[in-house]
């Protein structure tokens, strides 16, 4: 059994401490009010048996709540006002400075939480480590200064969750759809270097991939580029080469053949985009920003995108390489071809692509391929996202952040704009806290939850006014070299926060279980899913209400939980106690997704949270868990056909993990140590050693690759197959 202290380092389960400062609040009370030494043993056996029950590792917080409960439990009242004053004492003494064990914990590698906090950051390397400290204290600025006490108290219960509070002090925003076709078509500059538009496709790959990690170092969120955008410069390429090879008949004194330069210079073309996809690929994976990580990256592939003819086809030559390519891999410490975390690919379905005998056929079928053997491509229908989205088809900003429609945003060629637009920010109202704060009573529910959703709203405005007045110099090539905005130096980008250029995001967690504790079933359930669409209906109307009083676009995004899950559980239990199918797990269910251990088929589960996709215009993603497809692409292959016809946007979770102790491939199990911790094993060898094994797991929109907290471990662990 372990602990986790105030510096974030986990340490084994010591009852003897306990014992001590007990036994040190009962001496300082006079002799007629002191606990006997067998009410002292029952307040240490009682701890250990409420601490087992948990089955995860309690902070030093909850264990010293634990223990003012025993003392009241044995009617001691002045032993615990003694208890409860030391701690209010060293609290204070604590508050002076907040931010210096943590920060030193982190340095020495032992912080548990900050180990845990993102499954695509090493904590032990030092640019990760300087991204951290910097985060613990524009965390401390951000409570302390920044933001008011009563969001600070509601973060810090789990009633809400503001987001990225580590970002919070610098003016920087969350996630956004790259102009790469502007930086491109009409040069950009990057570290204080010009940049004209590349002379070939490889050239144009390699800006791609600097303007990334220049753009990742100036936000905090995913951004997203389209191929769309790379594909016209294939044909720069190829009459460059034809060019070359022209040339080089008539250096050779050989007949200039047209129908033989065409076919060399389509070699060379060839082996042109299969450079310039290596290097999106090698270098968004190995670049590190100034957040300590690789670049969260998505890359968009949309046929329909370009004109039909030429640039469509070179298009789907390049779809065709990313594919190949990520199916191949790349290769890990040892030269094993593993699963690599970034870029997240995203391939659209359409009438082109999605039937068998249709022009894009098979690049669906690779797609499906690659999804069974590394998780991605996600799929977006361009069918069904029509219908939501005004007849439009676009990426979102990252995982899942979907910017609105906003008919009057328009490019100079009067269709819609969508690159170059951003999100301001998120905060998660806990729907779960919502419902056991009501105690089950309807009209109570509502009641909190629009005096919650008011605590939300004044956060995202401290989001929103963190971000007015800021000046385009803060981050040029988003504001002034066109990743985001061609603004003048000097010039704020406060235009761009209102009239919906820029969403700004309420999130939403726990439906599953506030629904199930409202109505005593899951929303699944035909009898309590009129509950949770009423829920959902709540919220947007709520966005709309704000949207119609500031003119600032805000829009219900379902939360891609990670290290939140695990805190927002922790609280529950903290307040409520453990309700069973509510808060007796160590995390939460994300968004409006269906409890990841009820015996749902992908069918029906794809079929059923479409309708809350629907609710959840600012961002949502659906999955199914499979087993490894990799000699059953025909499912794989329904499945996404099942999407196109049925779910905006959906992904497949599949497993491909690596021992590098043994050579094992496939999936790495979790199990239960004796100290009842979940660890890692691979079950060839029984290796343990996180540092000698590769594992990737999708826990939100993105693959993660560096390990979770427990309660999204446990999470993971009880996922039931759809398929």
């Amino acid at each position: 059994m372990k602990i986790i202290k105030r510096s974030g380092q986990e340490v084994s389960f010591d009852i003897s401490k306990i014992i001590a400062a007990v036994r040190k609040a009962n001496e300082s009370v006079i002799e007629a009010e002191r606990m006997t030494d067998r009410q002292i043993d029952v307040i240490a056996d009682n701890m250990v048996r409420n601490c087992e029950k948990i089955k995860r590792s309690l902070s030093v917080e909850e264990i010293q709540d634990l223990v003012e409960n025993e003392i009241m439990n044995q009617r001691a009242f002045t032993v615990a006002r003694s208890y409860i004053t030391y701690r209010y004492k060293r609290a204070l003494v604590r508050k002076s400075n907040s931010t210096d064990q943590q920060i030193l914990s982190l340095l020495e590698c032992n912080n548990e939480e900050v180990k845990q906090e993102n499954s695509n950051k090493n904590p032990t390397v030092n640019s990760v480590q300087r991204d951290y400290m910097a985060g613990e204290v524009s965390k401390d600025i951000t409570r302390r200064f920044l933001l008011p006490p009563e969001v600070v108290d509601a973060h810090e219960k789990g009633l809400i969750h503001f987001h990225d509070a580590d970002y919070f002090a610098q003016h920087m925003h969350n996630c956004c759809l790259v102009n790469l076709e502007d930086m491109l078509q009409n040069g950009t500059v990057i570290s204080e270097t010009m940049i004209d538009k590349p002379k070939s496709f490889s050239t144009a790959c390699n800006i791609a991939t600097q303007a990334i990690a220049q753009i990742a170092s100036s936000q905090y969120g995913g951004q997203s580029i389209s191929l769309s955008h790379l594909a016209p410069f294939v044909q720069i390429s190829r009459d460059k080469f034809r060019k070359q090879v022209r040339e080089e008949f008539e250096q050779t004194g050989l007949d200039v053949d047209e129908e033989r330069i065409n076919k060399i210079a389509e070699v060379r073309v060839k082996e042109e985009i299969n450079r310039g996809v290596q290097m999106i690929q090698y270098q968004v994976i190995t670049l590190m920003t100034t957040n300590g990580q690789a670049p969260f990256v998505t890359v968009f592939m949309y046929l329909d995108e370009v004109p039909e003819g030429q640039t469509r086809d070179d298009l789907a030559t390049v779809i065709e390489e990313v594919l190949n390519q990520r199916i191949k891999g790349v290769k890990n410490e040892k030269g094993v071809f593993i699963t690599p975390a970034f870029p997240k690919l995203i391939y659209v379905l359409d009438e082109d692509n999605v039937k068998e005998g249709s022009k894009y056929w098979y690049l669906t079928q690779l797609a499906s391929k690659c999804t069974a053997k590394r998780m991605v491509p996600d799929y977006i229908s361009a069918k069904v996202m029509k219908e939501l989205k005004n007849g439009n088809v676009y990426t979102c900003m990252g995982c899942r952040s979907f910017l609105t429609s906003e008919p009057g945003i328009r490019n100079e060629d009067g269709t819609q704009k969508f690159y170059g637009r951003f999100n301001q920010g998120v905060v998660t109202l806990n729907l779960v806290d919502v419902a056991c704060s009501s105690g089950g009573d309807k009209e109570k529910f509502w009641k909190l939850m629009d005096e919650r959703l008011n605590l939300c709203y004044q956060a995202l405005m401290c989001r929103h006014n963190r971000l007015k007045g800021t000046p385009s110099d803060v981050a040029p090539i988003l504001w002034q070299y066109g990743a985001l905005a061609r603004l003048k130096k000097g010039e704020t980008i406060d235009k761009l926060l209102f009239n919906g250029y820029s969403t700004i995001s309420l999130g939403y967690a726990g439906l599953c279980e506030c629904t199930r504790y409202m109505t005593g079933k899951s929303h699944t359930d035909p009898m309590s899913t009129p509950f949770a669409l009423e829920v959902m209906q709540h919220l947007n109307d709520a966005c709309a209400k704000w949207r119609a009083e500031t003119n600032i676009a805000f829009s219900l995004y379902g939360t891609p939980l990670e290290s939140t899950t695990y805190k927002f559980a922790k609280c529950l239990q903290k307040r409520f106690g453990v309700i069973t199918g509510v808060t007796d797990k160590n995390y939460i269910t994300n968004s409006y997704h269906v409890h990841v251990t009820e015996d749902i088929d992908a069918f029906t589960k794809l079929k059923f949270e479409s309708q809350f996709q629907a609710l959840s215009p600012g961002g949502a993603i659906s999955y199914v868990e499979v087993p490894n497809m990799q000699q059953n692409l025909d499912a794989v292959l329904s499945v996404m056909q099942y999407i196109y016809d049925n779910i905006m946007y959906a992904e497949l979770n599949t497993k491909s993990d690596y021992c590098q102790v043994c050579g094992y491939e496939g999936e790495i199990q979790i199990i239960t140590d004796t100290d009842g911790k979940l660890l890692w094993e691979c079950p060839n060898c029984k290796n343990r050693d996180q540092d000698k094994m590769n594992v990737a797991r999708r826990t939100c929109g993105y693959i993660g690759t560096q390990f979770w907290n427990q309660g999204r471990t446990q999470e993971i662990k009880e996922r039931v197959l759809h398929l």
